[in-house]
């Protein structure tokens, strides 16, 4: 078995969520800053996703084409902290459009390829997964409550530069990872499209898809509807630590949750928790009990949710499939289904207001649990 490189593919983690941290939160306020509308905040914010519906599928099919998936993260490294720096010279929203554009195509490559590697390492034991990207939390928290400490004390522009740190460490450990070795599975035999066109396979995207979708409002105006109620931005920071808190929990426990229950359950379960968030979300965000109760509800919706996708795709797409495996579900749940909901969430927050929004993102969530239900025939190990 090969020796896995547990604190080299954390410390990639930590960093990559990091930046994450930092940018999911806050970059809506500087662009509101800059005076944009909700409609240009939504399609800016929206890049992150819409990127990520075809770059992922070129980069893994690059990846397993050529075997070098490191060389393609390091690439995408440089290349996205280069195209970063933009920001600081405009901000005209054409500027901010491309500058966002190009860093995103970049850094979308990244995280399918890393997954893929991690799984790699661990073999047969992917139920140890949560531990290493575990640290990926760890670096959610550390940015989002710091930054959220700084623009307190400072003006939203140190913004900019706390993002530039965070992607020179996404650089410097993306070079310290070794390959990894890809191993020769029975599944090799079939095509890409042959697994895909499998009914629960075709169920579980579509699924995960909806989730992606109902979380578009909460990643682009959430930090924006907590500010406009009262809330300080180091609250908005803890408030988002919380969720991520209490993920880490998660990750800690599903092997215990994989041994006692079957995926479909556990992700059953993650729908229906994402129905009650966004319900709660939108509609008591005056009472910080039900708000803080809906983050801790962020451990199923996202944690669970995540951990338990991760295995189904890893069981799905074996072998030489496994980086293209991990990018169709990066493409069709973060790049499409996150691009529908940026984009529905800049058109409806301002035409619907935010409960209803939010409650149309329950409605898409109970979609996705219909589906998980009906369709999705997997058990406990796929």
């Amino acid at each position: 078995m090969q020796p896995i490189p547990y604190w080299r593919l954390s410390g990639f983690y930590f960093f990559h969520f990091a930046f994450i941290g930092a940018f999911a939160p806050y970059w809506s306020l500087y662009l509101q800053s800059l005076a944009f509308s909700a409609f240009q905040i939504g399609v800016l914010m929206s890049l992150l996703h819409v990127t990520r519906i075809f770059a992922p599928a070129a980069w893994g099919w690059l990846a397993d084409h050529t075997g070098k998936r490191l060389v393609i993260v390091q690439l995408a490294a440089i290349t996205g902290l280069i195209s970063y720096g933009g920001v600081f010279f405009g901000e005209s929203f054409a500027w901010m459009f491309t500058i966002m554009a190009l860093m995103s195509f970049f850094w979308s490559a990244s995280l399918p390829l890393i997954e893929a590697t991690t799984l790699s390492f661990l073999g047969e034991s992917t139920a140890k997964y949560g531990h290493i990207r575990v640290w990926g939390s760890v670096g959610f928290i550390f940015a989002v409550t710091g930054v959220g400490y700084l623009l307190d004390a400072t003006d939203i522009g140190s913004l900019l530069w706390a993002v530039l740190g965070f992607k020179l460490g996404i650089v410097v450990f993306s070079r310290q990872i070794p390959e990894a070795e890809i191993a020769v599975h029975p599944a090799d035999s079939q095509s890409v499209r042959e697994v895909f066109k499998r009914p629960e396979v075709l169920a579980f995207f579509a699924a995960c898809l909806l989730m992606a979708v109902a979380h578009g409002p909460y990643y682009t105006f959430y930090s924006i509807y907590l500010v406009d109620h009262g809330y300080t931005k180091s609250t908005v920071g803890w408030l988002w630590a919380t969720g991520v808190i209490c993920e880490i929990g998660v990750f800690f426990l599903m092997p215990q949750l994989m041994h006692r229950f079957g995926l479909r359950q556990i992700m059953a379960f993650c729908f229906g928790c994402a129905i009650a968030r966004f319900l709660m979300i939108g509609w008591g965000v005056e009472s910080p009990a039900v708000v803080l109760l809906a983050q801790v509800l962020h451990a199923a919706t996202y944690g669970a949710h995540h951990a338990s996708a991760m295995m189904v795709v890893h069981q799905f797409f074996r072998g030489r499939h496994q980086a293209k495996g991990q990018a169709l579900y990066t493409s069709l749940t973060f790049g499409l289904g996150g691009t529908l909901g940026g984009l529905f969430s800049g058109y409806a927050w301002d035409w619907l207001g935010p409960g209803l929004t939010y409650t149309l993102c329950a409605v898409a969530a109970l979609f996705g649990l219909i589906l998980v239900v009906w369709k999705m025939n997997v058990g406990r190990h796929v």
